[in-house]
């Protein structure tokens, strides 16, 4: 199977691993499965890194190596996923969340999430 991962996923994989749950981890650890992180996740980190907050201490240019040097397949955005939000119904108001689901529908890959209210957007979505 091939799944892409949401931002507190790609985090977690990285940097919390005991924060993963089960489920996830098993996916994400089977050799059969192929994983892929957006640019979108990058593009996350950089706007609340740069914020400042302390509870968000990660820089995107060490996350990107971490998931690269595991394996993970780095996935761009293309102006047809941009295109596909707007055919996706306004269940959830993230834009980068929302992003994510366009991509994973566009790319026949099912999304890894821990936001539970992603579902909705139906079996392109797994939360975990």
């Amino acid at each position: 199977m091939t799944y892409l991962i949401d931002t507190q996923i790609a985090l977690r994989a990285k940097f919390a691993p005991n924060l993963l749950s089960a489920k996830a981890r098993t996916l994400i650890d089977d050799p059969a499965n192929t994983i892929f992180f957006s640019v979108v996740v990058l593009w996350e980190a950089v706007i609340k890194s740069a914020r400042g907050k302390p509870d968000f201490p990660y820089q995107a240019p060490p996350l990107r190596r971490a998931l690269l040097d595991t394996g993970y397949q780095e996935l761009d955005v293309t102006a047809a996923h941009v295109f596909a939000v707007a055919d996706l119904p306004l269940l959830h108001a993230d834009p980068f969340n929302r992003l994510l689901v366009a991509q994973a529908r566009s790319e026949g890959l099912t999304l890894l999430t821990t936001d539970t209210a992603l579902a909705r957007y139906g079996r392109v979505v797994l939360p975990v």
